[in-house]
């Protein structure tokens, strides 16, 4: 019995989110700067690119080697969709019941990166000392801010799915 395009994406969903879990309690647990860290941040941009593509590739695979363009789209977006909820959720109950403290520690983190990175590009010390205080002003692990996260990375990874529908989608033949 073949599975459904559902069923291919939720189960790839929920892989991704276990992975993208994993990676945020271990970082929690070895060293609260690796959430700040840009290569952990563009290693997890790969790995959820990634999991939607296999879940296209499965999905296709399926279907005798073909999916429309919606039915790739799906696969996709269903998968990310659910790997960022699970990662979201996991990241709330971590910084907001479990250890509240962390929060604050990964915000001065933040604060320290964007300093860096600010000074790098020969920023305006007046720019750095408000970037400072509107970080400071936040809690970034509030249900809002969680949310207005949660949609921009559906939006990027939205683009980004998109882009992989097109280019593996495969139409059936006619058949006459």
């Amino acid at each position: 019995m073949k599975k459904t395009l559902k069923s291919i994406a939720i189960n790839y969903g929920l892989y991704l989110g276990a992975l993208l879990a994993l990676l945020t309690i271990v970082a929690y647990g070895v060293n609260l700067g690796l959430l700040t860290n840009m290569w952990y941040g563009i290693f997890i941009l790969i790995a959820i690119i990634v999991f939607g593509i296999i879940s296209v590739a499965k999905t296709k695979q399926n279907q005798d080697g073909y999916a429309s363009f919606k039915e790739s789209f799906t696969s996709y977006f269903i998968t990310v969709l659910i790997g960022l909820l699970v990662s979201t959720v996991v990241s709330y109950l971590l910084f907001n019941f479990i250890d509240p403290d962390a929060a604050e520690v990964l915000k001065e983190k933040t604060i320290e990166k964007t300093v860096e990175m600010l000074e790098g590009f020969n920023t305006p010390n007046e720019v750095i000392a408000e970037s400072v205080e509107q970080i400071e002003s936040q809690n970034q692990y509030s249900l809002g801010n969680i949310f207005k996260g949660l949609a921009g990375y559906l939006v990027l990874f939205s683009i980004i799915g998109l882009i992989v529908a097109a280019a593996m989608k495969k139409s059936k033949p006619d058949t006459e």
